[in-house]
Order: C-alpha cells, then sequence, then structure tokens
C-alpha cells in the first residue's frame, strides 16, 4: 500500500510565529496518541509568510479519518490556533517507494 501524503500551505501572521514552533511538539504527540495512521509530519518554512506541512498517512482512509476529527486535542488546537489561513490542501500518494 503506497504512503499517502498530505500537503497543507498555509499563512502564519509574523507574531503567531513563535506560537507556531511552540505548539509543534504537542500536535505531533497529539497526532501519534489520537490518529490512527499517522506516520509523520514535517513543517516547511516558505517566503511570504507561508508554511507548508508535509504529513505522512497509511492510507488515505486514514487522512479522511484524521481531517473528521479537526481539532479535538488542545496540542493541535494551539497549533492550528496559530494559522492565520489555509491556502490549500492537497493529497497525494508517495511515487518513491515510500510504502508501508
Amino acid at each position: 500500500m503506497a504512503t499517502t501524503v498530505e500537503l497543507t500551505r498555509f499563512r502564519v501572521p509574523p507574531e503567531k510565529v513563535q506560537a507556531l514552533l511552540a505548539a509543534r511538539a504537542g500536535m505531533l504527540a497529539d497526532f501519534r496518541a489520537d490518529r490512527e495512521g499517522f506516520l509523520d509530519a514535517r513543517l516547511v518554512r516558505l517566503p511570504d509568510d507561508e508554511w507548508l506541512d508535509i504529513v505522512e498517512w497509511r492510507s488515505a482512509e486514514d487522512f479522511a479519518a484524521s481531517r473528521g476529527k479537526g481539532a479535538n486535542l488542545p496540542g493541535i488546537a494551539a497549533f492550528f490556533a496559530a494559522i492565520g489561513e489555509l491556502v490549500s490542501v492537497e493529497e497525494g500518494t508517495r511515487a518513491d517507494g515510500g510504502e508501508r
């Protein structure tokens, strides 16, 4: 089964960057505890106050189930609260042997 990849691009106001970074560890801990099929995540800072979160899931179904939960735990809610604007969310599969 190919790993599902979530690509979420968002903007963070400069005054909330430290809050976003401080909340990251709690968000990842909550994902590991509560999100079936969560594998890994990488956060990339882009120009113009934009960020890209690259999240890997065991399957498309696991990603869909996670989206349905939203910000249901404090660490996830704190991370989401620092986001000023959602730019895009895309879903794909790893093509470089990322199979689990």
